[in-house]
């Protein structure tokens, strides 16, 4: 994900310029396919060559400075890979899309959303799930802790939960208290937005299920799926229109932030 969304920025400079790629190479005496890879997002080059590239297609420093910083990170292992052994492919993969996304709205109807989840709610989740093995529940709960830290400025949370989500008591009493009290903390940071869909509301557009919809500076969106025993990434026009219109009419029905801090306030007293 993060060498597809370089390559992405690397090719929209590069088109900008209406020269052919032929062009560019010999321009630069490079080798056709040594900027063919970099237009894939598999890197291969220095800094200093592709600074080179960067300053015959004229890009403003803003964009230089991205794509720059877009060439190192694509260079990094993501740190999910050192739970390959307990976490599957399918949530590594939604971590690496999380990874790079600049906003994430996301619906959830049963539970609170992962993302702001205390490790004293995820393991108990993990414990009674049948698909996990003990030994993997400790990793399993950091490896969730650890997707958190894409919690900060500069980036857009927006999470719609149901009221039904904060009325399961995971964990006992004691925890379901301090995980509806870290939300509260967290609904009052300016990049997040937290809106209930009251449970008086009746049916909603939401009753088939839970999803996110990733955007991204430079690819397109990228709605994700969790089902019972599946995963799905889908990023046809026609999925991210349906879900975006999902979530359209789900923030008609739900309280805006303030008022959804008064209703969790009101359940956990």
């Amino acid at each position: 994900m993060r060498g597809r969304e370089f390559g992405a920025g690397v090719r929209a400079v590069v088109d900008a310029t209406g020269m052919s790629h032929r062009a560019i190479s010999e321009l630069l005496g490079w080798d056709p396919q040594k900027l063919s890879d970099l237009l894939n997002g598999k890197g291969g080059v220095d800094e200093i060559d592709f600074a080179r590239l960067l300053g015959l297609c004229r890009v403003s420093e803003e964009e230089f400075n991205h794509l720059m910083a877009l060439l190192k990170v694509s260079r990094e292992k993501g740190w999910w890979q050192h739970y390959k052994g307990v976490l599957p492919i399918q949530m590594r993969t939604l971590i690496e899309h999380e990874d790079v996304a600049t906003e994430i709205h996301s619906w959830h109807l049963t539970l609170v959303p992962g993302l702001l989840q205390i490790p004293e709610y995820i393991r108990p989740l993990f414990e009674v799930w049948p698909k996990i093995k003990q030994n993997d529940i400790d990793r399993r709960v950091e490896a969730r802790v650890a997707r958190q830290r894409i919690l900060e400025a500069g980036r857009k949370f927006v999470f719609y939960v149901h009221e039904q989500a904060f009325l399961l008591p995971v964990g006992g009493e004691a925890v379901w208290r301090d995980q509806l009290h870290h939300l509260l903390r967290m609904s009052v940071r300016p990049y997040i937005s937290i809106k209930v869909v009251p449970t008086r509301i009746g049916a909603h557009a939401g009753t088939t299920g839970e999803f996110s919809l990733m955007t991204f500076k430079k690819i397109s969106p990228v709605v994700y799926v969790d089902t019972m025993n599946s995963c799905l990434f889908m990023e046809d026009g026609a999925s991210v229109e349906l879900y975006t219109d999902i979530l359209k009419s789900l923030d008609g029905m739900a309280l805006d932030e303030e008022e959804s801090r008064g209703l969790i306030t009101s359940i956990v007293s």
